[in-house]
């Protein structure tokens, strides 16, 4: 991972920010959780989304494998605690939470589903990803390159193959994208308020999976 501190000055800049602000809004316009609802953010990092989702008024727990990181989180505090862990084998009991996320953290696993397996067996309602769309112009511009460097980008088609051992099934699915534009600037900015969510072709990509409605 990028050094925490550098990364978290990242979500800082103007750039950074706003495609924080709008990876964020996409998941939680898909997810739309309750206040005071239990989530697990998987690959928590610097703590930076589960701070998020801490500001909207859920209870979040973080895990990460990157110590270093963890301390920087744990230093900012705001959640209820942040694990040592891997998304592979997360330390919690069956229908731990209410939801769990992972924003990005999954790019960088070998196996993301199994990983999303054990996001779901831990979740009693559901679960949201945040991927790296390879459908994308922030694909065509920015893999390989400082934080995306080593990061695999999915399509839906393949993130579809990963629900298919899931057990229970889900019983909704809600998919959206968004940063259609990576640059940042004012023409980047109007386009993401005109086009809809529910096109493929953003460079971050949310799917949604729920157990109950």
């Amino acid at each position: 991972m990028t050094e925490p501190a550098r990364y978290e000055a990242w979500y800082h800049s103007g750039r950074g920010a706003w495609i924080g602000d709008a990876e964020f809004a996409l998941m939680m316009a898909l997810l739309r959780p309750r206040p005071g609802a239990t989530l697990l953010d998987v690959g928590s990092g610097t703590g930076y989304f589960s701070r998020r989702f801490v500001s909207a008024g859920l209870c979040v727990t973080g895990i990460d494998p990157d110590t270093e990181a963890l301390r920087y989180a744990r230093a900012l505090g705001s959640a209820e605690g942040y694990a040592a862990g891997t998304a592979l084998a997360l330390p919690f009991a069956d229908e731990a939470f209410d939801y769990s996320a992972a924003v990005t953290s999954l790019c960088f696993v070998d196996d993301p589903a199994r990983a999303l397996a054990e996001m779901w067996r831990v979740s009693r309602k559901g679960v949201v990803l945040g991927l790296l769309n390879r459908r994308s112009l922030l694909y065509r511009r920015k893999r390989g390159i400082g934080g995306y460097q080593g990061a695999r980008w999915d399509t839906q088609q393949e993130v579809d193959w990963w629900f298919e051992s899931l057990a229970p099934r889900p019983v909704a699915l809600q998919r959206g994208s968004a940063v259609f534009l990576p640059g940042g600037g004012w023409p980047a900015r109007l386009l993401e308020r005109v086009l809809p969510g529910r096109l493929p072709w953003g460079g971050f990509l949310a799917v949604c999976l729920f157990k109950t409605l």
